[in-house]
């Protein structure tokens, strides 16, 4: 008979029980018998989907002051031709749904399951609403859902909340093209609520990474998990930059129809498209920027925490001495025991070939010389350092964009043939060639507004920056060691011009 792999079947159990347990809150309205004046049974499970919409609505269009008051005035408006009810009844049905997915107590709903993964009883704890503020003076509670509320509302439409984003901007993209402005504005306002709910998990993620890496098996976890979001938020970040040039091209081309006369209210609406959506990418490329930032320096310290955690609970008298003197060991086993504790050995000799080596002769000088401090450069020396630097760069990278004027994309060593074809080999024999491509790493990708100024509104990188335009620079290095001038020597480079 064929066995089955039960732990593949099984794995993450744990959280598709999750997602399943967000529906419990409408399961449990499902089996409330809340009735109008008429008798006629009201559908409390359709009332909880539409609140969760009622507050996804409130969200996106940034109202944070929604409480029972609000909703009840919204059943009313959705009821009022289905049910025959009091006001007093809608107040009581709003507190009703409410309290249902957010319990009065405060305390989280919790779901239990027996987890066939780990084979164990576990309990779930979730939250669909949350408060968000409170007025004293009304005494009124605001809420507004939290990611396990968003998820769930996610999930109502049959797509996971990973990829909402990139649903959004396909959809935002399509409404444009069919003219269709006030829902195109929607769009725009709900991918702000998910690159919110974004950064919230990205902070979550930070803390989670800090606590919870305890072995190189939740390290590689971690990096894969980082590595598919970065990954999925530069294509997100792609499409953003052709959205903005798509959104600008639908401008012009309006304006060129005369719509900002004729349609007034039209124009004003592409307009407000255009100026949220740029408020929208300035936010996701923070969190390309925080992504980034977690797989750099986040993750390593974590690891680098656990590789010392390791050294301090190393016992050398544990591990090492009393496993040399309780167990009798073969010599040539002590010997590689021993051999990572051991100085490497050191032999002093003296060779008679020296005798025959470069000789240092010091003239005999009668005049005493006194030791004096070497002087500090002059401001004019220094104005001139700088200027011939400033022209040495400027020369480097005219011949960079002669170069990229061809080809988009070019390797470090390329450019070093290209100096030798051109008879200008002496330009890497200096040590501020080198230093040039190691700024330019450093400030990568650079742009012409990119640098630092001095006192006097210069930087040495000034005049070699302004004739880049509106370019951009993206500099990546690579393993490769070039060295192609006997004293420096410097990584491989990969330079590509991008247009801003």
């Amino acid at each position: 008979m064929e066995r089955h792999d039960i732990a593949t079947i099984t794995a993450g159990y744990q959280e598709r029980i999750r997602r399943l347990a967000l529906f419990d809150p409408l399961t449990d309205l499902e089996r409330k018998r809340e009735k109008d004046e008429n008798g006629k049974l009201i559908d409390m499970k359709g009332l909880g989907l539409l609140t969760l919409l009622f507050f996804f609505e409130q969200k996106v269009m940034r109202h944070y002051k929604t409480g029972v008051k609000q909703l009840a005035v919204f059943i009313q408006e959705v009821t009022a031709e289905q049910y025959q009810l009091q006001a007093s009844d809608y107040s009581r049905l709003a507190s009703s749904l409410i309290d249902n997915f957010r319990p009065g107590t405060g305390v989280k709903r919790t779901y239990s399951f027996y987890n066939w993964e780990t084979g164990q009883d576990e309990q779930l704890e979730y939250s669909i609403l949350k408060t968000n503020n409170f007025n004293p003076t009304t005494n009124e509670q605001f809420y507004t859902l939290d990611d396990d509320g968003l998820e769930l509302v996610f999930a109502t439409k049959e797509f996971y909340s990973e990829f909402q984003l990139s649903i959004n901007q396909l959809m935002l993209r399509k409404q444009l093209e069919r003219g269709e402005f006030n829902g195109a504005l929607r769009q725009v306002n709900e991918m702000r609520v998910a690159v919110e709910s974004i950064d919230e998990r990205m902070l979550a993620l930070k803390q989670e990474i800090q606590r919870s890496i305890v072995s190189e098996e939740t390290f590689d976890r971690y990096k894969e998990l980082l590595n598919d979001s970065y990954s999925r938020l530069q294509r997100e970040d792609d499409e953003f930059k052709e959205l903005r040039q798509f959104v600008k091209e639908t401008k012009d081309r309006l304006y060129a129809k005369d719509i900002h006369r004729k349609e007034q209210k039209t124009y004003d609406l592409i307009l407000t498209i255009t100026r949220e959506l740029e408020a929208v990418h300035y936010d996701h490329s923070r969190l390309l920027e925080q992504t980034l930032s977690l797989k750099n320096t986040t993750l390593i310290t974590a690891q680098e925490s656990l590789y010392y955690t390791g050294i301090e609970a190393f016992n050398f008298d544990h591990e090492i001495t009393s496993h040399i003197i309780s167990v009798p060991l073969p010599l040539e086993t002590m010997k590689g025991v021993l051999h990572p504790f051991l100085k490497v050995e050191e032999e002093r000799t003296w060779s008679p070939l020296t005798l025959f080596a470069d000789q240092n002769i010091v003239e005999d000088q009668q005049a005493d010389q006194t030791t004096t401090m070497p002087e500090a450069e002059s401001d004019e020396e220094i104005d001139a350092r700088a200027k011939a630097l400033r022209k040495l760069y400027k020369k480097l990278m005219e011949e960079l964009l002669s170069v990229l004027s061809k080809m988009r994309e070019i390797r470090l060593s390329a450019f070093f043939d290209y100096l030798t074809e051109t008879n200008q080999a002496q330009l890497y024999a200096s040590r501020s060639f080198y230093e040039f491509w190691l700024i330019l790493h450093q400030r990568s990708p650079i742009t012409r507004g990119d640098m630092e100024h001095d006192e006097d509104g210069k930087s040495l990188l000034t005049e070699a920056l302004y004739i880049l335009g509106d370019n951009r620079l993206v500099i990546t290095e690579e393993k490769a060691i070039l060295n192609r001038y006997k004293r420096y020597s410097i990584q491989e480079m990969v330079i590509r011009l991008e247009e801003s």
